[in-house]
């Protein structure tokens, strides 16, 4: 079985912006006269901004809207995403070398619609065949909904695509899907699994390493570790 499509997600993974949404959500819970601790990782990394928003209208008890809410977030965060967004070590070079070898690509966000365009700016809309945003879905990660629309826009089989995700919501949403997943942690701590293989960075990834593990499922491998695949680094 070859690979067919490596799907990005793009918050912590290819740019670093979960940093970035954690203190923008940090810096509105604060104003409301709350503030965020690890208890409220799961429902702010890797999430849509309407989850964090209802999040945070639970949390705070707040009068405002959740719409108003949701607005406030939404354009703080874009607000910093223009001004601080870089990509991840190892990101950009590895994009370079999947298209230079023909390796189909697709950026599959929770974010809306109008960061993923501001980051598209900066890692190059060449790289990518499709995207897919929180805009795009009626559910968003952690439902495989993201990375079935990408698979279904390019034509792919999910099983034959690679997700490359860095928060265990992202990984989730890819699993469900039924794509094979590298996992390259940014905040949170993942665990390599069957059909997950873990690595600490994109600097040890490459287009033989994604390409073999759509391989080692077809022949019924299991976990993957980061040692066994230094060699593409």
């Amino acid at each position: 079985m070859t690979l067919q499509a490596v799907l990005f997600d793009m918050d912590g993974t290819l740019v670093d912006t979960e940093g970035v949404w954690w203190d923008t959500v940090a810096e509105t819970a604060s104003a409301l006269g709350y503030t965020l601790t690890d208890a409220d990782v799961p429902d702010v990394l890797g999430r849509s901004v309407d989850h964090t928003t209802g999040h945070l209208l639970t949390a705070t008890g707040t009068a405002r809207t959740r719409e108003h809410l949701a607005a406030e977030l939404d354009a703080r965060f874009a607000e910093l995403v223009a001004r601080e967004v870089r990509p991840r070590p190892g990101a950009t070079v590895l994009l370079a070398r999947l298209r230079a070898e023909g390796v189909t690509t697709a950026l599959v966000s929770a974010s809306p619609r109008r960061v993923v365009e501001l980051v598209l700016d900066v890692l190059g809309r060449e790289n990518f065949a499709v995207s897919v945003t929180a805009d795009d879905t009626t559910r968003t990660k952690p439902a495989p909904d993201p990375y079935l629309a990408a698979a279904r826009l390019l034509g792919a089989d999910p099983a034959r695509c690679v997700a490359v995700e860095d928060t265990p919501t992202g990984v989730a949403s890819a699993e469900a899907a039924g794509c094979q997943v590298l996992a390259v942690p940014s905040v949170v701590p993942i665990l390599p699994a069957p059909g997950r293989t873990v690595l600490r960075s994109l600097e040890q990834a490459g287009p033989a390493l994604l390409r073999s593990l759509v391989a080692d499922r077809a022949a019924g491998g299991g976990t993957v570790d980061e040692e066994a695949r230094r060699e593409d680094a």
